[in-house]
């Protein structure tokens, strides 16, 4: 088990190091979505929600996360994860009751951001993480997530065993 401690608004250099430390060495996919969906619920500040929505087709899949229940299908370009993963870029969105098809799976949400997760050209899914303040993502945690995405894209091509067999990680 890798040895890391997890502080609450800790720099996000310092998560990048800490997810380097938890996606080293042999892993499914599986456990590198959950213990990362973990690192950010636990260290961003002001988030209520972070986790993975997973592409099977034209449908967002619910996958590891932290925070209340949530909606446990999205269809491709519905809502803000659905946008994201159709347009395959960073949404931002600052207060969510003003997003067009916002889908509210926890109500306390009014900021969003979603960064799809492409691994060789294809959509694998995306990361979403949800705050209960208004304007909580600006410039820096975009760099940050965007940061996040690439490395999960990398350590995804060489997992050991994968929940999605279909994914693009199988044909790395």
């Amino acid at each position: 088990m890798t040895d890391i401690t997890i502080k609450t608004g800790c720099r996000y250099s310092e998560m990048l190091v800490n997810l380097h430390a938890l996606t080293e060495g042999p892993n499914t996919d599986l456990g590198i979505l959950a213990n990362t969906a973990s690192l950010l619920y636990w260290s961003m500040e002001n988030v209520n929600w972070a986790g993975f929505y997973l592409r099977y087709g034209d449908v967002l899949q619910l996958g590891p996360f932290h925070g209340k229940p949530a909606c446990s299908q999205i269809e491709m370009g519905k809502g803000v994860c659905g946008t994201a993963a159709r347009d395959r870029s960073t949404v931002v969105v600052d207060d969510v009751r003003g997003f067009p098809g916002h889908i509210a799976c926890d109500p306390d949400s009014r900021s969003e951001i979603v960064v799809p997760l492409i691994i060789k050209g294809d959509l694998f899914g995306v990361l979403d993480v949800d705050s209960p303040l208004e304007g909580r993502f600006g410039k820096d945690e975009r760099l940050f997530l965007e940061s996040v995405a690439r490395v999960m894209s990398q350590v995804l091509l060489r997992c050991t065993k994968l929940i999605r067999p279909e994914s693009a990680a199988e044909s790395a």
